[in-house]
């Protein structure tokens, strides 16, 4: 008998009379909820949070994949568009860092057909998060690779596996309170080690506009600007890549026409008397706005139809033309050595007919082939018909390849020549593209995937951490109280199945250490992964065998050196591993299999009162950092009407003060402070100004005037149709 579900109710019948059955368990959850291992044992609300935040995790600069996953990271990598996969078989023939070329297989090269394929790799390239889009390639020059094998990894994924944080040996455990409350106590290791740094793009446009007073200009040429403050801008005005920018440096020097304005008397005297024109335009540069400090790393122009280019759009251009000119070249390249070794093939051995300096009936060699030109093969001509054709089909096939790419060659630069579509009224437009390295500080948000999430309270030195008996600290303390109450209990399973992974690969890499490709050793080693793979003892059973005996040694070494920072498990949602194998796992790799360890105080090397669960948890850095967070304003932009600061860091605004905390300052008698606040801290036009000349000159006085918006309450009750004024005495 087994359970099912009949007329809407739960309940067991033959087998014989199932209709209807899940292909897969994870068919009930979302691609997201699937990447958690035990979710079965995670609460419903923390699996929700653990599945959302797996969205906000920002890609690290050099991805991990997890030690525990659930066998299906590789298809989300592959279906998630960001690695790069190959269209069809073939040899690697060329790698670098921003493209890869694959000379097809054969078989699979159609007629007419170049048997080329060129991959060109994204470099360095702001997401709409601001995060860095960023493709390596994995494979190397000579590797075979198959239709579908990934040829380069993208954002966080590693060796073409997702890899969305990075795996921390971590301990749960108390830590003087500042793992309180869901903080998180980290290691100074995990910022030397950039474990978590993450590279951020910022774009900055500046846009020139034709105004009713003239049009603006992009010019390096600023009025009442230091040379200081030029230093990093080029003849055009645009800054130059590479540059090291900060808050308030100048990115693209723009100026404005302004009004007429009238001069005094005194100005008109000087003015007539030296000659010099008034200047009439004013200051509106592109600067860095506070808080961000980076590089420049790119820098695009866009320029209307009928607007002559600057130097530096020019620049921009050339090097574009040059880029693609290149590119079409080696594509030529690559067919044409493809061509001819193919020819070759078919060439030697054949009887000549004549033609290139040969004989009749005299045989073709490689040697003789060697030392023509290329230009001259196609002028051998050959008994067989059958190859002279494909001479012949070679030649025409390589000159119509020559003129498709001049003429892709040609659509491109007419492409690029032409002005930009901007929108009416625009001029130019100018982008500059900021990248930051941003490091793990206090007060970021971190999470495991089980919807565990907490916020850094302090960063460590490594010798006041926690370390175990062989002296070796953990990277992170998290507090067990965040466990029992939130039910979220797949976070200590995965930290048990953590520490076995990683046992298992410490294991595998002393063997490898012990001695260096003895052949026991190597025997050695393919017993004990045979043991790890497919398990013979009652506790593991693995759900599938892998074929271990078809390896060489070479391919066993090859696969241990792999294995030797951690084994890496799967356990599907809702088919996962069990206690008894997770603690068979442990005793494999020579642990306690209750999974916990004895801890000293880094602080004073006292042992700690009792054993503390220890392993290893994959840890992700949120799209929720301090850095962004972070804003502070002493006078700024207003807002038009009620006169009062505007609200929210893209403003630069001001912090709220509700009616709320009105209240409070009223009922606990603080009358001074609450004056202030309600006027020149907010909407005392002139009193703000006056205390502001008073702070300059030392005076820290302050004369509270009428708010501005009792000005506006007036107006709005006139415009009631009820005449109310202020009475003076």
């Amino acid at each position: 008998l087994v359970t099912v579900r009949h007329m809407n109710e739960t309940t067991v019948m033959p087998k014989e009379r199932v209709q209807y059955m899940d292909v897969s368990p994870r068919q009930v959850v979302s691609v997201a909820a699937s990447l958690i291992p035990f979710l079965e044992h995670d609460d419903a609300n923390r699996a929700l949070m653990g599945s959302n935040m797996q969205r906000q995790a920002v890609p690290t600069l050099k991805a991990d994949k997890p030690l525990v996953g659930t066998g299906i990271e590789r298809n989300v990598a592959t279906d998630s568009g960001v690695c790069v996969v190959a269209k069809r078989g073939g040899l690697i023939e060329s790698v670098d860092a921003s493209r890869v070329v694959v000379r097809v297989n054969d078989e699979e090269i159609t007629a007419g057909d170049a048997g080329v394929d060129i991959y060109n790799l994204t470099k360095y390239v702001r997401s709409n998060q601001n995060t860095c889009i960023n493709q390596r390639a994995i494979v190397r020059p000579g590797d075979a690779v198959a239709r579908g094998d990934i040829l380069a990894d993208g954002p966080s994924t590693d060796l073409g596996e997702l890899a969305l944080g990075q795996n921390m040996r971590i301990a749960f455990m108390p830590w003087n309170g500042y793992n309180f409350e869901d903080s998180i106590l980290i290691s100074e290791r995990v910022v030397q080690e950039d474990r978590f740094t993450t590279i951020h793009i910022q774009e900055l446009t500046c846009v020139s506009r034709d105004t009713k007073l003239g049009s603006e200009e992009i010019t390096a040429d600023i009025p009442n600007v230091g040379e200081a403050a030029l230093a990093k801008l080029d003849e055009s005005g645009i800054v130059h890549i590479g540059a090291e920018v900060g808050p308030g440096d100048i990115l693209v020097g723009k100026v404005t026409p302004k009004g007429e304005t009238q001069l005094t008397p005194e100005e008109k005297l000087l003015r007539a008397i030296f000659g010099e024109k008034a200047s009439d335009v004013k200051d509106t540069s592109l600067r860095v706005k506070t808080g961000t400090i980076g590089k420049v790393i790119d820098v695009q122009v866009f320029t209307r139809d009928g607007v002559a280019k600057d130097e530096r759009a020019l620049s921009i251009e050339k090097d574009e033309l040059s880029r693609i000119r290149k590119d079409l070249n080696d594509e030529f390249r690559i067919v044409e050595v493809a061509t001819f070794e193919r020819l070759e093939r078919a060439l030697v051995g054949q009887k000549a007919d004549g033609g290139a300096g040969l004989k009749k009936g005299q045989e073709i060699t490689s040697e003789f082939l060697a030392e023509l030109s290329h230009a001259d093969w196609f002028k051998i001509r050959v008994a067989d018909t059958a190859v002279q054709e494909m001479l012949e089909a070679a030649q025409k096939q390589l000159a119509e390849r020559r003129e498709q790419l001049d003429n892709r060659f040609e659509d491109k630069k007419g492409k690029l020549q032409t002005g930009d579509d901007l929108a009416p009224g625009v001029l130019k437009i100018v982008k500059v593209y900021v990248a930051t390295k941003r490091r793990v500080q206090p007060g970021d948000k971190m999470a495991g995937r089980h919807g565990n999430k907490g916020v850094i309270s302090v960063i460590m030195p490594v010798e006041d951490m926690p370390y175990d008996a062989n002296g070796e600290p953990v990277d992170v303390v998290l507090n067990p109280l965040g466990v029992p109450s939130r039910m979220n209990v797949g976070q200590i399973l995965e930290t048990h199945m953590g520490a076995a992974a990683k046992g298992l690969g410490r294991k595998i890499n002393s063997m490898l250490e012990a001695e260096r490709a003895k052949a026991e050793t190597v025997k050695e080693l393919r017993e004990y992964l045979d043991k790890v793979y497919n398990a013979h003892h009652s506790d593991l059973e693995c759900k599938r065998s892998e074929d271990l005996d078809s390896l060489s040694d070479d391919e066993i070494l090859a696969m241990a050196a792999n294995l030797k920072d951690g084994v890496p498990l799967a356990t599907p949602v809702f088919d996962g591993a069990k206690e008894s194998e997770i603690k068979a796992l442990l005793r494999l790799a020579d642990m306690d299999d209750s999974g916990q360890v004895t801890l000293f105080d880094g602080r004073t090397g006292d042992q700690f009162s009792r054993p503390v669960t220890v392993g290893y948890m994959y840890m992700l850095k949120l799209n929720h950092l301090v850095d962004d967070k972070m804003h502070a304003r002493s006078t700024g932009s207003y807002s038009l009407v009620t006169q009062q600061p505007l609200g929210g860091k893209a403003q630069f605004g001001g912090q709220r003060f509700g009616e709320m905390e009105v209240w409070a300052l009223e009922a606990y008698g603080a009358a001074y402070t609450l004056q202030e606040m309600l006027t020149v801290k907010s909407d005392d036009v002139n009193g703000r100004t006056k205390m502001y000349k008073n702070i300059v000159d030392g005076d820290h006085s302050m004369e509270p005037g009428m708010p501005e918006s009792f000005n506006v309450l007036i107006k709005e009750i006139r415009s009631l149709g009820i005449d109310i004024e202020l009475e003076s005495e």
